[in-house]
């Protein structure tokens, strides 16, 4: 871990939030060490400064348990996984000297609330409602497409596909717009900025492994993309977070070329692990024109339709 992202002048000990070992000193952990790249300083929180240099960025330990309301040695405990129960306003004392941003502190509470058990088991692929699968059908003008928390792609319309690549061509298991960004060349290049669309990705998985520390699936995923991209692996030790917020994405195209989108997330009541996602341009605005170009090309009798419905394509690995 690199030192400017430390919060103290201790080098923790940190568990990964997809391990199903995860407790609360890994949440705390993480947040003692790895939260904003900008940790606070004593006069941010309304401490003096003593003078003394600071070998790291951030609160020292006796600063941070001051602000908690804590023990220096509790401060110790809480970074040395030997204390296992934290109460919530102590969890929020440190959240507030940490400046941790929402999201930040929602995956502390998340991670500090999961307790250990026995892994649940790989879950098969999901299965898209048939009337959701109409809806996509219907959205002619819309690109969009059913994804779960691990971004798995479900289901597409055929605007989707014109847009993104041809999920039908891929392996159920490769259906995966974590996995495709990294791995795949040709998505890659879709990204007019893909270091920031890719860090943007890894902040989604780790929120998600927060919530999700037993499930084998989005495990197998980061460690496969762990393994296979140098990036990846760097992102990930950054220990950055994101929920679901408004998204821009420009992508560079080969048949409609510089196009800028909103990414629309809808939740899907039925299926709590299901997401719609549309993508829309500013009305009048070029990129309007470039979508209604893609989607008149894609609308051809050669082009990509829209996901098959059929069970062997669900279950087909």
């Amino acid at each position: 871990m690199h030192a400017s992202t430390r919060r103290t002048a201790v080098r923790l000990r940190t568990l990964k939030p997809w391990n199903s070992r995860t407790t609360l000193p890994a949440a705390t952990s993480w947040a003692i060490s790895c939260a904003p790249a900008a940790p606070p300083y004593p006069h941010q929180v309304g401490l003096p400064d003593d003078g003394r240099p600071r070998r790291v960025p951030g609160l020292r330990r006796e600063e941070l348990a001051q602000l908690g309301h804590v023990s220096i040695d509790y401060i110790v405990r809480l970074e040395q996984g030997r204390t296992r129960r934290v109460s919530r306003p102590v969890l929020d004392a440190l959240a507030d000297a940490l400046q941790l941003a929402p999201d930040e502190r929602a995956y502390l509470f998340t991670v500090a609330d999961v307790t250990p058990g026995a892994p649940t088991p790989r879950p098969g692929r999901q299965q898209v409602d048939p009337q959701l699968q109409q809806l996509l059908s219907t959205m002619h003008d819309i690109p969009a497409m059913i994804l779960n928390r691990r971004m798995d792609v479900l289901a597409w319309n055929r605007g989707a596909a014109a847009l993104l690549t041809d999920f039908s061509a891929l392996a159920p298991a490769e259906r995966n717009l974590i996995r495709l960004t990294f791995l795949d060349d040709a998505y890659r290049a879709l990204y007019a900025d893909w270091p920031r669309a890719a860090r943007e990705c890894v902040a989604v998985l780790r929120m998600e492994a927060g919530r999700h520390p037993k499930d084998q699936a989005l495990a197998a995923l980061i460690g496969e993309l762990s393994l296979r991209d140098p990036d990846f692996r760097t992102w990930w030790a950054a220990h950055r977070v994101r929920g679901p917020r408004r998204l821009t994405k420009t992508y560079l195209h080969p048949v409609a070329g510089s196009i800028t989108l909103d990414v629309q997330q809808f939740s899907v009541d039925t299926q709590p692990d299901q997401q719609l996602v549309a993508y829309t341009a500013p009305p009048d605005s070029p990129s309007e024109e470039a979508l209604r170009f893609l989607l008149q090309w894609a609308a051809r009798p050669d082009q990509a339709n829209d996901s098959p419905a059929t069970q062997d394509d669900h279950h087909r690995k």
